[in-house]
């Protein structure tokens, strides 16, 4: 018996046998060629092979987990379209005489150099991960060994890798990958968010486990705390085995609660809504029980197309969400381009720091063209549903009116063209300090506003929140960013307005009793969490998250120490919180 502590990635415990994943062979001895242009075709022959396995991979990922994990493939095959990268890889095939794979794997190590010089942190890792799983995909295909081979059980496993690459991750299945151990790996790698999506619990950061576990050992992962146990006790193996029974037994109480909208203390609990990223997904928020659509993110049409989406297109999408959710409300926000969002068909400058650039309500000003576009489609759309329509990224009252200035316009020239419009209420998106510190102002100018906790903590802490060398900074439940949001839920209650968040918080077990407390009105969250969020708030006392609430931003102490409150308080309150 052997046991490891790594990093708790995924939540869950899984018992199953070892299975070692070591890869493929796709090691590059430098080959000289005597024809270049049959070469570089040969080149492309794969790249296209390996862009057809991209997208088939993408729409798994749509259709399985999220369109933020879509958004993954999406990038890798934007690096094979990259026309700087494909001509690298032909002039060291023209100029030198080797054959495409080496090319290939000469330029990408290259890349990895020059990143690792530049912008040697965590995140850059997993940038590099990611192009290592590109270029592989490629030289699986010139060397005859596609990389679809690389995973052959066909019973439960354990998998045991040295590191996870997202197109490995995407196409496990729950149902034989029962858990996920790696060498390497941290809790924001594209990787290990597609195991959290699948649910499939999964320890990284061992720094040796495949090396120390063989094929066929019996492990245990334990996700919550980061324990991998390598060939239990047999006590040691009944006990997690009635933890996971336990887990199963709360996830079908769950499933029978989702429809029970009144809390024990007899109030009705929040509205609680769905984030969706498409049209497809509105099936999934409705067998959630979901009230609603908080947010339709509808830069995932954009970036799921080879160019801007027609006014027709976009109507049409618009049209399918509000029609299906029958009448229950709906929010969409325009685009959220920009960032690590970025559309090749749209002009865009390279930025140094693209989170705090052209990007979101920016981004659709300096393209009013295209702004205008999807503002008409959203109008029309209007007819069929209870539409709500939210501005991402506003800083300034100038910004809002000047977008709510164009809504009008196109408004006006749609009346004028005898096409029907349907009504439409504003908000924005709350993330910036600068729109929570003047929520009052704001909320007079608004139908509503929702919070999106993601980008709001990472300005407030001025930490980057895909950045690991600052991770410990980035802290959701620190009281500063709950002060903000504190700020903000009486602005919009002082004006009679509705307010939501829209970010990871909303499904934050330790973050959900503030909120609660606080009086939010709405939880908009991943499908997949929103009967977890109602079955934990139909647990707590309403009076007594008021309490707690006044607690928390009262306080001096750190986010640790407000976690520890937290939890303790709502222990208190109720003894199957977890």
């Amino acid at each position: 018996m052997k046991t490891f502590m790594g990093i708790a990635a995924s939540n869950g415990i899984a018992i199953a046998p070892a299975f070692r994943l070591t890869g493929l062979n796709l090691s590059v001895k430098k080959r000289s060629i005597e024809d270049p242009t049959a070469e570089i075709k040969r080149l492309h022959a794969a790249i296209d092979v390996s862009k057809d396995e991209l997208l088939i991979i993408k729409r798994k990922a749509l259709k399985d987990l999220s369109h933020p994990v879509a958004e993954v493939f999406q990038a890798h095959i934007a690096i094979l379209a990259d026309p700087v990268f494909l001509e690298k890889i032909e002039l060291m095939i023209k100029q030198n005489g080797v054959d495409a794979a080496f090319a290939l794997q000469t330029v990408v190590d290259d890349y990895r150099k020059h990143l690792q010089a530049t912008t040697p942190d965590h995140q850059t890792r997993y940038r590099l991960v990611d192009v290592n799983d590109v270029a592989r995909r490629v030289l699986g295909h010139l060397l005859g060994r596609p990389l679809a081979s690389s995973f052959q059980a066909d019973y439960p496993v354990i998998v045991v890798t040295h590191e996870l690459t997202p197109s490995q991750t995407v196409q496990f299945s729950p149902s034989l990958v029962r858990g996920i151990v790696s060498d390497m790996g941290g809790q924001t790698s594209h990787a290990v968010i597609m195991s959290r999506g699948l649910a499939i619990p999964t320890v990284v950061g061992l720094q040796g486990a495949l090396s120390s576990i063989h094929d066929g050992d019996i492990v245990i992962v334990n996700g919550l705390t980061g324990e991998v146990i390598v060939n239990p006790t047999d006590a040691q193996r009944a006990t997690y085995t009635e933890l996971i029974k336990e887990d199963q037994r709360r996830n079908h109480q769950l499933m029978a609660s989702k429809q029970e909208n009144v809390r024990a203390d007899k109030k009705r609990l929040p509205m609680i809504v769905a984030n969706i990223g498409l049209p497809s997904d509105v099936d999934g928020a409705l067998k959630a029980g979901a009230d609603g659509v908080g947010l339709f993110r509808t830069e995932f049409l954009f970036l799921s197309s080879k160019r801007l989406p027609t006014e027709n297109e976009q109507f049409r999408a618009y049209k399918v969400v509000l029609a299906q959710m029958a009448g229950r409300p709906v929010t969409i926000r325009t685009a959220d381009v920009g960032g690590d969002k970025t559309l090749p068909y749209l002009r865009a400058a390279t930025e140094a720091n693209p989170f705090l650039g052209n990007r979101a309500i920016r981004l659709a000003f300096s393209q009013p063209d295209s702004f205008r576009v999807q503002l008409r489609a959203l109008l029309r759309a209007a007819v069929y549903g209870k539409l709500s329509v939210m501005f991402p990224l506003v800083t300034t009252l100038d910004e809002l009116k000047r977008a709510k200035q164009m809504m009008a316009n196109e408004r006006a020239k749609l009346t004028h063209q005898h096409i029907s419009v349907g009504d439409v209420r504003v908000g924005i998106m709350v993330e910036t300090p600068a729109v929570a510190v003047l929520a009052d102002q704001f909320a007079s100018e608004v139908d509503f506003m929702s919070i999106g906790t993601n980008d709001l903590t990472q300005y407030v802490m001025a930490a980057d929140r895909g950045n690991q060398q600052v991770a410990d900074l980035y802290q959701p439940n620190n009281p500063a960013v709950f002060r903000l949001i504190k700020t903000v839920i009486g602005a919009c209650h002082d004006n009679h307005i509705p307010v939501s968040v829209c970010g990871e918080m909303a499904a934050d077990k330790m973050a959900i009793p503030i909120l609660v407390g606080m009086g939010l009105d709405a939880f908009s969250a991943n499908p997949r969490s929103i009967n977890k969020v109602r079955c934990l708030i139909k647990r707590l006392n309403h009076r007594k998250m008021v309490t707690l609430a006044n607690k928390v931003v009262t306080m001096a102490g750190t986010t640790n120490q407000v976690e520890a409150f937290v939890q303790q308080a709502v222990h208190n309150e109720a003894q199957t919180y977890k």
